[in-house]
């Protein structure tokens, strides 16, 4: 695929900075898209760990009814921030900031991103916007508890400290919308040479359509936050009904932005599917150009059905079939994605290494999260299922089960690549069959409970759904020791892990073409694109290259 690949004695982007200043210092102020995509890691996965945690005492709470372990509006605070954590810090910018900024460059042949300041820019406005989110438990009013959608007229009459938590999630949007221009400019002006449009790693494509969705999607939350603050200021009635306003205008606003968003973190996640599987199995994609245009179709169909969140919410009957068709019109280009990659599977020289072996549970698990949203896209079955159990249940069978299983897919994918060390192969598989099993324990209970009509975001529930509660908190606690074995085995390794090879899993888009860890600038000279994508007959090559 490539000319050019790097030296060996050249010196990895950790021995060596662009910038005049050494230590803690030389990662604070770096413009290296490598180290910054490591700050992201380091920061998202920093508060992860901590949604992980609030989400273990939310399950501790629900082990039996009534009160066990805290009293109602603690729940409700619980709720509330575990949803923010794991939203806006991390599944919106997980893969596009650590992984798009790691390996976007790299994808495409080039030094760096188009704009290096603006990126570590975006990383600070991440980490301002956090700050504020810390800093809101602690003033006067205490955390806000309104649940992770602001939903209006709560979020203007609650006492709680809502104004500077939501003003949060508008700083973290700058940083979002930043991160989209860079890339698309990166995307547009950097290629390396011979790198056409359907030369590109599909990864790309994903990040790609991804970042059209944050400049354009975005702004509109950011308004609608602007206008929550106005409102709980000064008394400006907008939303709230007792101002002369109209909560419903705030739920289209707020959806508008939040469904697209969706696709802001599954698309990545797909992408990464599409690296991954041909890989493993040897096999040129297939349909590439089906899957590729299939990114795009996703964020652009992304944007016109945003109010099959709102069936139940007094919207017209015309808009409600029209909806309803849209919304399963949208799951026609995620079942392209899928089925190319069964097909590209099918038989492949398939080696069953721990990447693969997460793609193959995020398959299982984002394909039940699908199909489960076709049954709340369909009118009838909505009108039973709306704000039950059913909701939570199908919405982290597509969160969780899919970009969060895929963050730790790409993670172990890329591991050998970012930091020049591997892992543990035998307790890395045990983490992907731990995770399968726990998440289907805490999870899967939960469509049950919402079909026997269990409210979601209730402290305390009839005795009839004890069993199911208890079986889903243990899968938490599960769950809970399936992080720590990830985490361990990942830190231990960057620490004392064995030297990765060059190129571990025998993959064929350029970040394999250079060192592991990567230099500097990545490549020793920027390289010429002279294959098309995943073509395996170049590891020929690439082994002839590296002697």
């Amino acid at each position: 695929m490539a000319n050019g690949t790097v030296a060996l004695e050249e010196k990895s982007f950790y021995e060596e900075s662009t910038n005049k200043y050494s230590g803690i210092l030389s990662w604070l102020l770096t413009t290296d898209h490598k180290r910054i995509g490591l700050l992201y890691l380091v920061t998202i996965c920093a508060f992860f760990i901590v949604g992980v945690i609030l989400g273990i005492l939310m399950r501790l709470e629900l082990i039996a009814p009534g009160p066990t372990i805290m009293e109602a509006q603690t729940y409700n605070t619980l709720f509330t921030l575990h949803g923010v954590i794991m939203i806006f810090l991390f599944i919106i910018p997980g893969l596009p900031a650590i992984f798009g900024n790691f390996f976007l460059p790299l994808q495409i042949g080039a030094k760096d991103v188009a704009f290096p300041r603006l990126n570590l820019l975006s990383w600070y406005i991440y980490v301002i916007g956090a700050i504020l989110v810390l800093i809101s438990l602690f003033l006067p009013g205490g955390p806000i508890d309104t649940g992770w959608t602001f939903y209006i007229p709560y979020s203007v009459r609650s006492t709680t400290n809502v104004s500077l938590a939501i003003f949060a999630a508008f700083v973290l949007g700058f940083s979002s919308i930043l991160t989209g221009l860079n890339f698309i400019t990166t995307v547009h002006r950097m290629r390396a040479p011979g790198m056409g449009w359907f030369r590109m790693p599909l990864f790309i494509w994903s990040i790609y359509s991804t970042a059209w969705i944050q400049i354009i999607a975005t702004p509109v939350i950011g308004i609608t936050i602007l206008l929550v603050i106005m409102e709980r200021a000064f008394g400006v009635g907008i939303f709230d009904p007792a101002l002369g306003g109209d909560p419903i205008l705030y739920q289209h606003l707020f959806w508008i932005y939040s469904h697209p968003a969706v696709y802001i973190m599954v698309l990545p996640a797909m992408g990464v599917v599409s690296e991954i599987i041909p890989t493993f199995a040897r096999r040129t994609i297939f349909g590439y150009k089906a899957i590729a245009f299939s990114s795009l179709a996703i964020a652009f169909v992304g944007y016109l059905v945003w109010a099959h969140h709102m069936f139940t919410s007094g919207i017209s009957d015309t808009a409600r079939w029209i909806f309803s068709l849209l919304t399963f019109i949208v799951a026609l280009p995620s079942g392209v994605k899928v089925f190319n990659w069964v097909a590209t599977m099918y038989k492949g020289s398939i080696d069953p290494k721990p990447p693969f072996l997460w793609v193959m549970s995020f398959i299982v698990l984002f394909s039940i999260g699908g199909l489960t949203g076709l049954v709340l896209g369909s009118l009838a079955t909505d009108i039973h299922l709306h704000d039950t159990y059913f909701v939570v249940a199908h919405f982290h069978y597509v969160m969780f089960g899919g970009t969060g299983t895929i963050f730790f897919g790409a993670l172990f994918y890329w591991f050998p690549k970012m930091f020049g060390k591997m892992y543990s192969i035998k307790w890395a598989n045990i983490s992907v069959a731990l995770f399968f099993i726990a998440f289907n324990m805490l999870y899967f209970p939960k469509f049950i409970m919402g079909y026997m009509g269990m409210p979601r975001r209730y402290f305390d529930y009839l005795p009839e759904f004890t069993n199911l509660q208890v079986i889903s908190t243990v899968g938490s606690w599960l769950m809970g020791i399936t992080m720590i074995i990830i985490f361990a085995n990942l830190i231990y390794s960057v620490k004392k892990g064995k030297k990765s090879p060059e190129n571990p899993w025998g993959g064929v888009t350029l970040e394999w073409h250079t060192a592991s860890p990567p230099p500097l600038e990545n490549f020793h000279e920027i390289p010429t694109v002279t294959h098309e994508p995943y073509d395996f007959s170049q590891l020929e090559e690439m082994k002839h290259e590296s002697k």
